[in-house]
């Protein structure tokens, strides 16, 4: 049995290999399939192998990619390697080295990894995610530019025809018009994009039955449901809210020091598109008609902003993920909540 340890890279890739006894091989390869080509011949392929490489941009084709050749290679989280095994001397050879000892002590913390066609939902998920914010960066340059020169106009009131003209009547130079005009032009094309993808993704939410339950959660449409059931996956992975809220990255970080204790900003330690789509379902509860409505005024009110206020429903909303897709339930709110906003 041999165990190989693999820090990746961009462009290199250092590998270590343990026998049974410790003793260690190792070296460097280029990061790619020529790299892995020439890995295979170095360590060989006539015994058993098991490794481990750190999940990150790439390692799942790494994995699938060594597997042809028979080795079983595991995915492991990268933050609890590193609580594993703290480090004074950080290199990617002494990396290598700590993962090949992982392997061979049996003490890999594994990261979960949905099959292909889930992959592929996520990957079509988080573009859009990503299409929307730069949508959303591209409408928040052309508000900022009009109020250079004392203009408020929405995306409706430009986009009719003589608005550009109408600007040049209000003083605003050329400059400023050309970059307002290629904006505007920016955000046709991201609509254009949204429109076709999520055409391709409406039938895939209406077909999944975990995307029926969490649309019965207030703030939840059908798109936001297949990208919070498509980052969380299987349900069983976490075994309470809490677990699944602590995933999102949406806890405060805590500090503590003997009697001492102090609450920072949010972990952000999970995946960005839940927290995204977490944050996006928290955007109506200002209504009152919300069942967490009165959590989004006390915590704004107290915090004098809407982040973290944001952030307080964005909890709960995951919270009542977790409990309809655990029990497979519809969401009910509380008998308190329900009466206030009756």
């Amino acid at each position: 049995m041999q165990y190989l340890g693999i820090d990746w890279g961009t462009r290199r890739a250092s590998w270590c290999a343990l026998d049974e006894h410790g003793a260690l091989r190792e070296g460097a390869i280029s990061a790619d399939q020529d790299g892995l080509a020439r890995l295979a011949l170095t360590v060989g392929t006539d015994e058993e192998l098991r490794g481990c490489i750190e999940m990150m941009s790439g390692a799942v084709w790494v994995r699938d990619q060594l597997a042809l050749v028979g080795w079983d290679i595991r995915l492991a989280d990268a933050r609890k390697v590193k609580s594993i095994a703290p480090l004074a001397c950080k290199t990617d050879r002494v990396d290598a080295r700590v993962l090949a000892d992982l392997v061979r002590r049996d003490l890999v913390p594994e990261v979960w990894v949905p099959g292909l066609e889930e992959r592929a939902n996520r990957e079509r998920l988080r573009r859009r995610s990503h299409l929307i914010r730069l949508r959303t960066s591209a409408m928040n340059r052309s508000f900022g530019l009009l109020t250079q020169w004392g203009l408020r106009r929405n995306l409706t009131a430009l986009r009719k025809p003589d608005a550009i003209s109408e600007l040049a009547g209000h003083g605003v130079p050329p400059v400023w018009r050309q970059s307002i005009t290629t904006l505007l032009a920016v955000i046709d094309d991201l609509d254009t994009q949204l429109a076709v993808l999520e055409r391709e993704l409406r039938p895939v939410a209406r077909g999944d039955d975990r995307v029926k339950l969490l649309t019965t959660i207030p703030g939840i449409g059908e798109l936001l449901g297949l990208t919070i059931a498509a980052e969380i996956g299987d349900i069983a992975r976490f075994p309470s809210a809490r677990k699944l809220v602590g995933y999102s990255g949406l806890t405060p970080t805590i500090k503590q020091s003997g009697q001492s204790s102090r609450t920072g900003r949010l972990s952000k330690a999970g995946p960005a598109t839940l927290r995204w789509a977490a944050v996006e379902a928290a955007q109506q509860a200002w209504r009152p008609t919300n069942p967490w409505h009165r959590l989004y005024t006390d915590t704004k009110h107290r915090h004098a902003k809407s982040n973290p206020a944001k952030a307080a429903v964005a909890r709960k909303v995951l919270i009542a993920a977790w409990h309809v897709l655990a029990r497979q339930e519809p969401f009910k709110a509380s008998a308190a909540a329900a009466a206030r906003a009756a």
